[in-house]
């Protein structure tokens, strides 16, 4: 999830989802076939800035690839790695946001909340979680 502050929102907080899946380089074409399997999303690098970060990426941000590509794709083929919970919690928020939740203040700070409940909650992000003032 891509979250910052953005005052010409409703809510005041821009939020992106996003589904990444990692690998090394020399893994890289395992992600260049996901882009045809799916129809949707990209590579890059993960870390471009970072010399000693040798992982890519494949991202998908689009909402509605979210929801008719990669969930429904995990809905008939569920995870069962450690990652289930998270994922679980990644379609609550996409589904919310599709039904316009995150345009509401309340909305926002349930889904922002969410979000930071994801990936050991929150433990690599660059940020702590924003103290959302309205």
């Amino acid at each position: 999830m891509a979250i910052y502050r953005d005052t010409r929102m409703t809510a005041q907080w821009k939020i992106i989802p996003e589904f990444h899946v990692s690998q090394r380089y020399s893994s890289r074409h395992v992600l260049d076939e996901l882009v045809p399997f799916f129809r949707c999303g990209y590579v890059k690098a993960n870390h471009a800035t970072n010399p000693r970060d040798s992982t890519y990426v494949y991202v998908v941000r689009n909402r509605q690839d979210l929801l008719e590509k990669i969930i429904s794709f995990f809905e008939e083929y569920p995870l069962r790695t450690e990652k289930s919970n998270d994922y679980r919690i990644f379609t609550k928020i996409v589904r919310s946001m599709d039904a316009g939740l995150h345009r509401t203040k309340a909305g926002a700070q349930k889904i922002i909340a969410l979000a930071y409940s994801m990936n050991n909650r929150g433990h690599y992000r660059r940020r702590a979680m924003p103290k959302i003032s309205f």
